[in-house]
């Protein structure tokens, strides 16, 4: 009977095992469309469902990737603080620092801002030579139009990055039904 009970055990760890895969896997899609390596995602994620840290070897074999990709990718990941180790020495475990607020906060910062910003500058130029000269093949309305929608955007994503949102799954769930409830109420007095 104990044998039967090991055999079910095995087979229960197999699928749990194939799942996490499954979600390393969704997660670097994820971050790949965001313009990251896929091996980024992969590897936060599994350190992040894992019960307890895990060096470099482990991470590799986990993931069937090489000890010298887990290394730089580690390396990357303590660059963005979602990554650390516990312990000391040079085989010391890892774990996923599971408050990523700060890192995405940073990235929508130096990658997002700075794009929508050079794209309003460009646009307050094509309005500044607009105005200068008369009629023209651009509809300076549209342009007003298009340059006010920009800043607008501007506005929003400069809020999403001073928001600091709680470290905690429970924390971001009640900040999530608060912003829900705020966002609702704002519809319903148009």
């Amino acid at each position: 009977m104990s044998d039967g009970g090991a055999s079910h055990d095995r087979a229960r760890n197999e699928r749990i095992e194939h799942r996490v895969q499954q979600a390393c896997t969704a997660a670097g899609t994820l971050v790949e469309y965001w313009g990251f390596k896929s091996i980024l995602g992969r590897i936060w994620t599994l350190l992040a469902l894992r019960a307890h840290p895990l060096s470099q070897t482990e991470i590799a074999d986990a993931l069937g990737v090489s000890k010298s990709l887990v290394s730089s990718t580690i390396t990357e990941l303590e660059g963005y603080g979602v990554v650390r180790t516990v312990g000391e020495g040079r085989n010391a475990p890892y774990e996923a620092v599971m408050d990523v607020w700060p890192a995405i906060t940073d990235i929508l910062r130096s990658r997002e801002w700075m794009l929508l910003e050079s794209t309003r500058l460009s646009l307050d130029q094509a309005v500044e030579e607009a105005h200068a000269g008369g009629p023209g093949l651009y509809d300076r309305g549209r342009m007003e139009l298009v340059r006010q929608m920009i800043e607008s955007i501007q506005r929003l994503l400069g809020i999403l990055i001073a928001l600091r949102l709680p470290g905690t799954a429970k924390g971001v769930t009640e900040w999530i039904t608060m912003a829900t409830a705020l966002i609702d109420s704002l519809r319903t007095e148009d």
